[in-house]
């Protein structure tokens, strides 16, 4: 069982959709997370996500969510706040993502913590990469995972001092 699954989302051919994939990408690249920690781009997948999903103990999306708050900040939900992020649906795989929790919830085997941190989207079209301010903005979303990963007691460093 993991104990933590970051799951990464979006579809990064519709700009800021794919906050969840660069974030985790950076996770992936500039920290190293121990092994209790699995990071999984999820894309823009759907039911094939059950399985990974209902063997954690916790699972963190990282996502677009539209909160009406400035473009590039930091937005938290959680799980009881997430019926409302799936609601918003900034992208298609938001109506894929709450089907997966809707079958979790049937089958009573959704883990016990679920959230979501993301960033607000600016800009939501065709198009590759993410709009400027919301760049800008995604060393801070890796952080705030990076401090939830630290505060849940997990070993998480910098790359360059394990590499060093």
């Amino acid at each position: 069982m993991t104990d933590v699954v970051l799951l990464g989302v979006g579809n990064p051919l519709m700009g800021d959709d794919g906050i969840g994939l660069v974030a985790l990408e950076q996770l992936r690249s500039q920290w190293v997370l121990p092994e209790e920690v699995e990071l999984i781009d999820g894309g823009t997948w759907g039911m094939q996500l059950l399985p990974t999903i209902e063997a954690a103990d916790e699972v963190i999306i990282l996502d677009a969510i539209r909160a009406g708050s400035a473009a590039g900040a930091i937005v938290r939900l959680e799980k009881d706040e997430l019926p409302r992020f799936f609601r918003a649906h900034v992208s298609p795989h938001h109506i894929t993502l709450e089907d997966v929790f809707a079958v979790l919830e049937f089958k009573g085997t959704a883990p016990e913590r679920i959230s979501a941190l993301g960033l607000e989207p600016q800009a939501v079209t065709w198009g590759m990469g993410l709009s400027p301010v919301v760049e800008a903005a995604i060393p801070d979303l890796v952080t705030t995972v990076v401090t939830r990963l630290r505060e849940r007691g997990h070993t998480v460093r910098p790359r360059e001092l394990v590499d060093a």
